[in-house]
């Protein structure tokens, strides 16, 4: 089997980690060996599972943010198809490690924001977008005008904000999903 990079992107609450998991569970059933990762930041749902918004989860390995071929655990090179959920949090290590996996000739699929709050490229993404075989961008629902949305717009107590920590782990009560006419940006 040839290697592959696989990224689904777009922003929060678009279904990224539905369509991980989708892709994951299909895997399972060609009966090929899958591990499922997510980063140590992600601490919103459940400590070692990824759990979409919809409640659906699976089991999986917490990783460091900073993973490369020579951190990454021995254990887990057995499988056949390796899946990454929230991405973004990876360091700037991350498309090195996806890169080794392929060429072990391993399916990776990785999911993840490919913009910050304030709408730049965020983490790992831009250059995981540029190595991949495939990219699917996915959309949101504005909560303004009901058109697609393509960016997280940050809140503090209901009111969009651009200044902050780059990370900051949240969900409806701390995002909204906005098209780029509603979203706010300096």
């Amino acid at each position: 089997m040839k290697g592959r990079l696989e990224v689904i992107t777009g922003p929060m609450f678009a279904g990224k980690t539905e369509e991980l998991l989708r892709r994951v569970e299909r895997a399972r059933i060609a009966r090929k060996n899958v591990v499922l990762c997510k980063p140590e930041l992600d601490t919103r749902y459940h400590p070692d599972r990824v759990v979409a918004h919809n409640g659906r989860s699976w089991p999986c390995y917490v990783l460091p943010t900073s993973v490369n071929p020579a951190s990454f655990p021995a254990v887990l090179l057995s499988a056949d198809v390796l899946a990454f959920d929230e991405a973004n949090f990876f360091g700037p290590e991350f498309p090195e490690l996806c890169e080794f996996l392929v060429r072990q000739g391993k399916r990776v699929i990785v999911a993840g924001l490919d913009l910050n709050f304030r709408g730049e490229p965020f983490g790992p993404m831009p250059f995981l977008l540029a190595l991949a075989d495939e990219v699917l961008k996915l959309t949101a629902v504005c909560t303004v005008c009901g058109n697609p949305a393509t960016r997280s717009l940050r809140l503090c107590n209901g009111v969009p904000v651009t200044e902050g920590p780059e990370v900051l782990i949240g969900g409806l009560e701390t995002y909204e999903p906005r098209c780029r006419d509603h979203f706010l940006a300096p």
